[in-house]
């Protein structure tokens, strides 16, 4: 039986080539780049490389590329550490409601500790923040706003120009931007967006997993989450993954050379996907149901629900036909909990709860998609009995 894998936004495989680069990087360039001999400054070298390359591609300098393990160090790392270094006596932040797990409940431990008064914002039923509840939540005592680029459950691209242009009047607030699910899809010039820290992780587009970066504007200074060997500016301490780092850079490369031919594509297959799935009542889409929706939708996500269907009889209904899906966010799949961001969109816990995630990759063409509307419409009218006997 052959399989198709519509998972990229839980995590992407790997290219060859950049399998082959971090193998040969292993093999040759094991020494520390924070040691002084000939073979940590070889390693260090590429480090430095690998740093201008990704500044290059994100449109920022090489001195504001932070590496990280991945997304959700990055974006704790934003926001505790930004906090951390701010000196004001009140300090408050403000987040979406619709923000990956380690955005909101960062936020939300800071909160409960005492540490801050925290603004979680409300989104429309497309599930997008309205700047104009930006522009009203921030105050005197407001020290940043974090509102992600693409929701990782629905797809939907944030107003974060408009947001940005909003912070920018208040000079003590920063802007900080979950980048993970837009690198490579949803295109940004960093330098020019008003964003001060964006955040991105490897394996999200064609990396390794364990490996990502913060940008973080030239002048912005983070309080570290980790006590070390200051590595990173004194930012993020410990020893750098050479290997993981060269080829996170050579991915990034690769991902966005190819963006404007994979954005062509991938609104293609999800417009053909939302045709194949209008005509399958039990089927209900989330967020941007649109067939042409370019600039309110990233173009390799599509969420459905099956209301009052648990997501694990759907998952596991559609892997044995083959197909590979996954439920809310992949940090939260085995939770049993009605997803929180179609909660926040106006929609009831039948719905919220039996919702799956599709998400594209570059191996896929219509003849997958043609596929996989057939098996959806074959494990709808399959879990019909299921619903009749309460499952």
């Amino acid at each position: 039986m052959n399989t198709y894998y519509y998972d990229h936004c839980a995590s992407s495989p790997m290219p060859q080539t950049v399998i082959d680069t971090m193998s040969e990087l292993m093999k040759l360039h094991y020494a520390n780049p924070s040691s002084l001999h000939k073979s940590g400054v070889d390693a260090m070298r590429l480090v430095d490389r690998a740093r201008a390359s990704v500044a290059e591609r994100m449109g920022a300098k090489p001195q504001e590329v932070l590496f990280t393990s991945g997304g959700t160090e990055s974006n704790n790392l934003a926001i505790k550490g930004l906090l951390g270094k701010t000196t004001r006596s009140a300090k408050h932040a403000i987040v979406s409601s619709v923000e990956h797990a380690s955005v909101y409940e960062c936020a939300k431990q800071l909160e409960a500790e005492g540490a801050i008064e925290l603004t979680v914002l409300p989104v429309d039923s497309a599930g997008k923040v309205d700047p104009k509840d930006v522009a009203a939540a921030i105050r005197k005592e407001t020290a940043i706003v974090s509102v992600m680029h693409v929701n990782n459950e629905t797809g939907a691209i944030q107003p974060i120009e408009e947001i940005a242009r909003i912070v920018r009047k208040h000079p003590h607030v920063r802007f900080h931007v979950d980048g993970v699910q837009a690198i490579g899809k949803v295109p940004l010039n960093w330098s020019g967006s008003g964003v001060d820290l964006y955040t991105g992780s490897a394996h999200k587009f064609g990396g390794p997993k364990g490996i990502g970066f913060l940008l973080a504007k030239e002048g912005i200074e983070l309080a570290p989450l980790l006590s070390g060997g200051n590595q990173e500016n004194g930012m993020r301490s410990g020893t750098l993954n050479v290997p993981a780092i060269v080829a996170m850079s050579q991915a990034l490369r690769l991902s966005m050379e190819k963006m404007d031919a994979r954005r062509e594509t991938m609104y293609a297959l999800r417009r053909r996907l939302l045709e194949l799935v209008a005509d399958i009542p039990e089927l209900l889409v989330n967020g941007v149901s649109a067939v042409d929706a370019a600039m309110e939708t990233a173009p390799h996500v599509v969420n459905l629900s099956y209301p009052g269907m648990r997501p694990e009889v759907i998952i596991h209904m559609l892997e044995r036909e083959g197909i590979y899906v996954s439920t809310q966010s992949a940090c939260s799949s085995k939770s049993l909990k009605p997803s929180r961001v179609l909660m926040a969109m106006g929609h009831n816990a039948d719905r919220s709860s039996g919702s799956i995630r599709i998400s594209f990759g570059d191996e896929h063409g219509m003849r997958d998609i043609e596929v996989l509307g057939a098996k959806l419409r074959s494990v709808a009218a399959g879990l019909k009995p299921l619903e009749r006997t309460g499952k």
